[in-house]
């Protein structure tokens, strides 16, 4: 832990405020957001389907704004985003906790998704801006932090449940208006022109055109799709891989998944980003990581079925574990080098609107790979192949490192391969 903060405070001050805020925002939100479908139709009362388009409204408009999020910051400043974000989803979660008529709901839930939209994109160019040369250990810490706010979220939020939903939302409004203020007050204002320029001249259209036109950084945001399909699997198939085994008690199970893959962030983010830049290159990393994820699943492939005994149902329930960190150990090798070969790939031009263009790629890209693994779901239950949905995702994990390996070995990532400095 010393060690930790013996790091964190090697940084500037901006980029410490920037992490410390990616705490608060993750807290914020995780406190509120896995708990607001049961709020919805068990609390209000509401159709299946109007849960689907209040939660379907806010990820679209987060994951579908990310381009113009990343717009405005490199236009206006970094700053400016996320101040405007934070007071958006201060709005928005605090109406998510007092209105009860669908419409409102909706328009809470949009305010909320585009606040994200904006502050993500500007957080991240802002860190990549401030780390300069120690992106990588940089963007390590930011996901200490990051991961920190997954886990105790949850939890704040479970026992502000004890009160009801509605003091939920007003405490995580609370903490999104206590950052606006402090980032208002302490966040340096920071404009892309000062750090290498900006592009922000050529205009809105002007500044995708350059983005889209740019071939490498393209393909590599394609090619990365598998990854990000992969990592949400904590959020589809393990969770429904848990409600197999366990029914009912899949519940605390899954509750129990998510807090073994932030642990094992917190706690091994730092180390794992050491062994593994004193060994590889950032290509080298980015592949091995997104084997390492794919091979996650391969373990649930051969998993008992739980009705044969209790032994049996102990080794499946230690498999899923497994699996989930594992997978939380790739996504921690791949996470940092991905983060700076975007930057690179970037030329350092317009990196907010590279990372919107980003976001917005694997946003699409999880949609359809989140249809494509309920299909393959559906069927290995119908031709009782229950191993089939953990082998297409090996397989998919396998695809995108090859696709990885081939743009580095055709010169794609020939620029992402220096080596940061060490702190």
């Amino acid at each position: 832990m010393k060690g930790l903060w013996r790091q964190v405070r090697s940084f500037d001050t901006p980029a410490r405020l920037l992490m410390a805020n990616q705490f608060a925002i993750n807290l914020g939100f995780y406190m509120l957001m896995p708990y607001l479908a049961e709020h919805l139709a068990g609390g209000l009362g509401l159709a299946a389907w109007a849960v689907g388009l209040v939660l379907g409204v806010r990820n679209f408009s987060q994951q579908g704004m990310f381009v113009l999020g990343g717009t405005i910051a490199d236009r206006f400043g970094y700053k400016t985003p996320i101040v405007i974000g934070c007071t958006l989803r201060t709005f928005g979660f605090a109406l998510l906790g007092l209105v009860e008529s669908l419409p409102a709901l909706v328009a809470a839930s949009a305010a909320a998704g585009f606040a994200g939209a904006l502050f993500n994109p500007a957080v991240r160019a802002y860190l990549a801006v401030e780390a300069g040369d120690r992106r990588v250990e940089g963007f390590a810490l930011f996901n200490v932090f990051y991961q920190a706010g997954v886990l105790i979220g949850p939890l704040v939020g479970l026992a502000l449940l004890a009160l009801d939903f509605r003091a939920v939302c007003l405490t995580a409004a609370a903490v999104f208006a206590v950052l606006t203020v402090l980032q208002c007050r302490a966040l340096p204002d920071r404009r892309p022109g000062h750090v290498g320029g900006s592009g922000a001249a050529a205009g809105v259209l002007g500044s995708w055109r350059q983005v889209l036109g740019n071939r490498p950084f393209m393909l590599f945001s394609l090619a990365m799709i598998g990854s990000y399909v992969l990592s949400f699997q904590v959020y589809l198939a393990l969770p429904l891989q848990a409600h197999k085994l366990l029914g009912g008690g899949g519940q605390a199970v899954t509750s129990g998944l998510f807090i073994v893959s932030a642990v094992v962030a917190v706690l091994g983010q730092l180390r794992i980003t050491g062994w593994v830049r004193a060994r590889w290159s950032g290509p080298q990393a980015i592949v091995g990581g997104i084997l390492l994820m794919g091979l996650a699943f391969t373990p649930l492939a051969v998993s008992p079925d739980p009705s044969g005994g209790t032994s049996d149902a102990v080794i499946a329930v230690a498999l899923l574990v497994t699996a989930v960190a594992v997978l939380a150990v790739g996504s921690a090798v791949v996470y940092p080098f991905e983060m700076d070969t975007i930057v690179t790939l970037s030329g350092e031009r317009l990196v907010a609107t590279h990372y919107g263009w980003y976001n917005t790629v694997s946003g699409v890209g999880i949609t359809l790979g989140n249809l494509a693994t309920g299909a393959v779901w559906g069927i290995a239950d119908d031709i009782h192949k229950p191993w089939l949905p953990w082998l297409a995702l090996t397989a998919t994990g396998l695809l995108c490192a090859a696709c990885v390996q081939l743009l580095s070995r055709a010169g794609g990532l020939a620029a992402a391969t220096r080596e940061p400095a060490l702190a």
